[in-house]
C-alpha cells in the first residue's frame, strides 16, 4: 500500500524557472504541414535521434510489459503493432511511418509510443482569468506511473527517459503558424497546444470502467467508429478556428477513451473542463467569474467527485490558487502553483504556460527533489512493477 504524499506550503518566487525543480529549457522546432506527412518530422527526429533511439530501445519493453503483462512482447511489438499502423487515420499513420524511417526505430515501437498516452497519462491542467480578463492556461504533464522505479535515483524510469524528448513545435502552413504545441519527439498526437490568439487546449486522462484499454481493443478487433484522443486534439488545434468550434468538436466527437479536455478561449469567461465519456460530454464546468469561479482546474478525477485520496493533487492546487487570489494571478504565480508538491511530483516531465492574448507558449522540463512520498513515490518495500500495473489497470480501468 502506498504512503500519503508529502505536501508542502505553496511555493513562491519560482519564476523565472530556476533551482532544483528546474531541469532545463525546451527547444523549439518547426513542422511544415505543407510537406508530405512522411517527411514532416524528419528535422525533429534527426536532431533528437539519439534520445529517440535510446528511449525506444530501452523503454519499449517497459511500455509493452505494462500494457500486456502476459509477456508476449515480441509478438506485440514486432508483429502486431506494425500492422496496426495501416488502420490509423491519415495523416497520422504516414507521419508515424516517417518517424520510424528517420529514427531507425522499429515501426512497432513507434506505434506503441503513439498509443500509450491514451491510457497512462496523469496531469494537472488549469485556466485562470486575471482581473483584466486575460486568460492563462497552464499544465503539468505527468507520465510513467507503475512503469519501473529506479531505487538508486528514486525516480520513475520511463518518466526520466521522456524528459530529453520534450520539444516545442511550431506547426506551420504557407509559412504561417497554425498552432504551437509541447510534445514528445516521435509522438504525433497533441496533449498541449495553442491556436494563437484563438484558443488553448490540454488533455488529461480520465479513469473509468469504460476505459482506454477497451477502446483500443475494439479498434484492434475492427470497431473503429471512435477517434483517438490525441489525434482529436491535434485535429482541433490544426483545424478549429474559434473557442466555440473547438468546444463543439471536443464535446461531441466519439472517442476511443474517456478524457478531460481543458479548453480556454480568447475572451473573458471563455474556459471550461469538458469531461468526456467515450460517447458524450458529462457535466461541463465553465468559468464563472461573476459567481467567484475565476479559474477551472482538472487533475484526473471528475470535478463533482472527491479525488482518489492517494492521488489528491486537486486540493493542494486549489489551495494555492485561492491563496494567490485573482488579483495576483499571472504566469509567474501559476508556475508557483505547478511547482508545489504534490502538484509537482516524481512523474512530472514538463510544465507549460500559455497566454492566448499574446499567442505565447513556454515550457520547462521539471524535476522533483525529495522528499516526495505518496502515490507518485513507492515505499521501500513496494510490490513489483507488474503487480502495481495490474492493480492500477484493474482498479481504475476495468
Amino acid at each position: 500500500m502506498f504512503t500519503f504524499k508529502y505536501t508542502e506550503e505553496c511555493r513562491s518566487g519560482m519564476y523565472p524557472p530556476n533551482g532544483p525543480t528546474f531541469k532545463g529549457d525546451v527547444s523549439w522546432y518547426t513542422v511544415n504541414l505543407d510537406l508530405p506527412p512522411s517527411k514532416r518530422w524528419t528535422d525533429v527526429i534527426t536532431d533528437k535521434k539519439n534520445d529517440v533511439s535510446l528511449y525506444h530501445y530501452t523503454g519499449s519493453i517497459d511500455l509493452a510489459d505494462a500494457f500486456v503483462p502476459s509477456g508476449k512482447l515480441i509478438d506485440l511489438v514486432d508483429k502486431d503493432l506494425p500492422l496496426m499502423v495501416d488502420t490509423l487515420p491519415y495523416p497520422f499513420n504516414e507521419e508515424i511511418r516517417g518517424i520510424a524511417s528517420a529514427s531507425g526505430v522499429s515501426l512497432g515501437e513507434v506505434v506503441l509510443f503513439n498509443i500509450f498516452y491514451e491510457v497512462f497519462t496523469v496531469c494537472t491542467s488549469l485556466v485562470a482569468e486575471d482581473v483584466n480578463g486575460n486568460l492563462i492556461h497552464a499544465r503539468n504533464l505527468d507520465f510513467g506511473l507503475f512503469m519501473g522505479w529506479d531505487l538508486k535515483n528514486r525516480s520513475w524510469i520511463i518518466t526520466e527517459k521522456l524528459k530529453p524528448l520534450v520539444v516545442n513545435i511550431d506547426f506551420r502552413r504557407n509559412n504561417q503558424t497554425v498552432f504551437k504545441s509541447t510534445n514528445f519527439a516521435g509522438y504525433v498526437g497533441m496533449l498541449t497546444g495553442i491556436h494563437p490568439r484563438s484558443f488553448t487546449l490540454t488533455m488529461n486522462e480520465r479513469f473509468t470502467l469504460d476505459g482506454g484499454y477497451i477502446g483500443i481493443l475494439e479498434w484492434i478487433l475492427g470497431k473503429r467508429d471512435g477517434m483517438w484522443m490525441s489525434f482529436l486534439t491535434r485535429s482541433v488545434l490544426e483545424n478549429a478556428t474559434s473557442y466555440e468550434s473547438a468546444k463543439a468538436l471536443l464535446s461531441d466527437t466519439k472517442l476511443l477513451a474517456p478524457a478531460y479536455f481543458i479548453l480556454g478561449g480568447n475572451q473573458p469567461g471563455q474556459a471550461c473542463i469538458i469531461t468526456r465519456s467515450r460517447t458524450h460530454s458529462i457535466n461541463p464546468l465553465e468559468l464563472d467569474v461573476k459567481n467567484g469561479r475565476w479559474y477551472v482546474l482538472e487533475t484526473n478525477y471528475d470535478h463533482w467527485k472527491e479525488p482518489l485520496f492517494l492521488d489528491d493533487r486537486r486540493t493542494p492546487a486549489m489551495k494555492c490558487m485561492n491563496q494567490t487570489t485573482q488579483a495576483d494571478i499571472s504566469i509567474k504565480t501559476v508556475y508557483d502553483v505547478l511547482s508545489t508538491k504534490p502538484v509537482l511530483n516524481k512523474l512530472t516531465t514538463y510544465t507549460t504556460l500559455m497566454e492566448v492574448s499574446k499567442g505565447t507558449l513556454e515550457s520547462y522540463i521539471r524535476d522533483c527533489p525529495n522528499p516526495s512520498a505518496g502515490v507518485n513515490t513507492p515505499p521501500q518495500h513496494a510490490p513489483g512493477r507488474k503487480t502495481l500495473a495490474r492493480q492500477h489497470v484493474y482498479k481504475l480501468q476495468f
